[in-house]
């Protein structure tokens, strides 16, 4: 597709905004994340609202807006019956709402709301792939990027202390097998992404195929299970989310055995490790940061790739169908997603088991 230069300059400048999820109980999802992941509760919509109750909170660079629908017939009702909680909208800013609007629906995009000023800023919203909607927020330069339209600033500050969660890394979108080219198309010529990444990971006979696209700070990793092959979590995940959907958001930090550690004493789980996947890391790598122990003792997983290491964990989902879940990850110069865990992981089930041992994968 050819563009001219406004258009190829529509949506350059774009980084994420929000995350906005449906949720059944605005308050215990406040909870898990201000109890658990140390946020703050920046806004709230007004007592009185009777179709939606809204929260916006977060630390550092994260920033998420919880809402409650109060009404059957508010459309955070249907998703949240057919999904359960989840991420109904990954918000992206843009330098001019209506035009990236514009833009994106000449272009296939199926309109949601068409651009409205309110409170200092520009929305605009289209669909993205399968229930997941794209809100454009245009903010004046200066504005506060932690309130949103209808909510009133709480004036309390953070509550709790700070875990080191620093921002998003990245979102992996769970889809359909014949999804996955369609909304990498999708996110190419309609809204400039650009293809990074693609990988097929086989184990024990389960595939994994994984794209990835990039636009300024906003990354999305589609994933989508091999049909043909044996059923895993991937093909689970469809069947309990009812559809496409954000299967987990990766949050960054600088020092995930810090951020790690802290967060653990909060309360949060987080997935288990066999022992022998620490025994087997020498052979595999040398962590560049933190020592083995350290690693094996908050059952943090390390992988490289040809541009540095990475550190990541993913927590135990409590949500009711299992279909979302968070990843805490450090890189260090890595810029893909960790997949040689996967195989290091089964290796180290496999060895496991050999020796007569238990794991927790």
């Amino acid at each position: 597709m050819s563009l001219d230069a406004s258009q190829a300059t529509t949506f350059g400048d774009m980084i994420l905004d929000h995350i906005a999820c449906y949720v059944a109980d605005l308050a215990a999802a406040t909870d898990w994340l201000v109890g658990g992941y140390g946020f703050e509760v920046y806004a709230a919509s007004p007592p009185q609202s009777r179709e939606l109750r809204s929260v916006a909170l977060g630390r550092n660079g994260i920033r998420v807006l919880l809402s409650q629908p109060l009404v059957g017939d508010h459309p955070g009702a249907a998703y949240v019956e057919k999904h359960g909680d989840g991420v109904a909208d990954i918000a992206l800013r843009v330098p001019d709402a209506a035009a990236a609007f514009a833009t994106a629906v000449r272009r296939g995009a199926r309109p949601v709301s068409a651009p409205v000023a309110h409170d200092g800023l520009v929305t605009a919203t289209i669909m993205g792939v399968g229930d997941i909607a794209h809100t454009f927020v245009e903010r004046p330069a200066g504005g506060d990027d932690r309130l949103l339209p209808g909510l009133s600033p709480t004036g309390t500050g953070p509550t709790e202390p700070d875990c080191g969660l620093l921002e998003v890394d990245h979102f992996a979108i769970c889809v359909e097998p014949s999804q996955i080219d369609p909304a990498i198309t999708f996110y190419r010529e309609v809204l400039d992404f650009e293809p990074t990444f693609t990988e097929h990971i086989e184990v024990d006979g389960q595939v994994m195929i994984t794209k990835v696209v990039q636009s300024g700070t906003v990354t999305l990793t589609l994933i989508a299970p091999d049909q043909s092959k044996v059923s895993g979590h991937l093909d689970s995940f469809l069947k309990d989310h009812g559809g496409a959907g954000v299967q987990h958001i990766a949050f960054t930090t600088d020092d995930i055995v810090r951020s790690v550690g802290g967060i653990a004493a909060r309360g949060v789980e987080f997935l288990g490790t066999p022992q022998a996947y620490y025994r087997l890391l020498p052979s595999r790598l040398t962590p560049l940061r933190h020592a083995a122990p350290e690693l094996e003792r908050l059952n943090i997983l390390i992988d490289e790739d040809h541009d540095g290491q990475l550190f990541q964990i993913f927590t135990r989902s409590v949500h009711p169908r299992n279909t979302l879940f968070l990843e805490i990850i450090e890189r260090m110069g890595a810029r893909t997603f960790g997949s040689g865990n996967i195989k290091a992981l089964y290796e180290a089930v496999e060895h496991n088991q050999g020796r007569g041992g238990r794991d927790d994968v």
